[in-house]
Formats: C-alpha cells, structure tokens, sequence
C-alpha cells in the first residue's frame, strides 16, 4: 500500500476526530483572548495544511527508512505525536479547560522535536516538513498560555 495514501488517511482521521473533540460554543466566545489571535476561521486550513505536511513527511520518512527498526521508530514518533495531538482539544474546549491544555500542550511540542530529531538522519527533507507544524505549535501554545493569563482561573 502506498505509504501516502496511509498517512493522508492518519492526517485526514485525525482532522475529523480533532474538529469533533473541539465544540466552539458560547464558552470559548465569551474567553478573553489577545488581539493578536488569528481568526477563527484561520485554523481550519492552518491545520489542513500543517498536517497534511506531516503525512507527507511521515511518507517521505517511510520510504527512506533503510530498514524495520527505522520504520517502527517512524510509526511510533507519529502515534506519540498524533495521540499528543488529539488530547489538546478536549481538554481546552469540551473539559474547558486551558489550563490543562497548556500543562498538554508542552507534551504536544516535545513530540514534535522528538520527529524534528528522530526523522533528520532518515530524511532531512522529511524533518523540514515538520517545522511549519512546530512553528504553529509554539504559537498556539503562547496563544494558549495568553488566554490561561487573561481568564484564570479555571474549575
């Protein structure tokens, strides 16, 4: 099976479960948030995009890997990443709770410079595909650390 088709269909799975996990409501509209925050419907295609950068790298990285072991490590970065991943939206939006987000969100960034450095000696190009997501991240995490500021506390 092709190793893009694979990983597209792991980026689009976890496209679909994130947006379900992530119930925008009166909530999240009534938080106070910076000026600086994008607009809501930037985050869509931001993260459209930002994914479907990391199932290529994940088929780039595949197919480059020389032998099993490298494979089982690739599959492995991408399961911790995507499981980290997955976790931050109910925790912000259906737990409502951003405090717990950010305590997540450090895992989130630690997984993806464990792909920053795991998928550099299988393919380099593959690890660069990576950075536009750890970029976003390290954004959406002082984003997220703003609105912790600005509304704490949380129950």
């Amino acid at each position: 099976m092709n190793p893009l088709y694979v990983s597209g269909g792991c980026a689009a799975a976890l496209l679909v479960a994130g947006g379900l996990a992530t119930p925008i409501g009166s909530w999240y509209n009534t938080l106070r948030k910076p000026s600086w925050q994008p607009p809501g419907w930037a985050f869509g295609p931001a993260w459209t995009i930002i994914l479907g950068l990391a199932a290529w790298s994940a088929a780039i990285a595949w197919t480059a890997a020389p032998d099993a072991a490298a494979r089982t490590s690739i599959i492995i970065l991408f399961a911790v990443n995507a499981a980290c991943h997955f976790l931050w939206s109910p925790l912000f939006f259906a737990l409502r709770r951003p405090d717990w987000a950010l305590g997540e969100v450090v895992f989130l960034w630690a997984s993806l410079v464990a792909l920053l450095i795991g998928l550099w000696p299988i393919s380099p190009f593959a690890a660069l595909l990576i950075v536009p997501y750890f970029l976003w991240v390290s954004f959406a995490a002082f984003l997220n650390w703003t609105i912790v500021r600005l509304n704490a506390p949380f129950a």
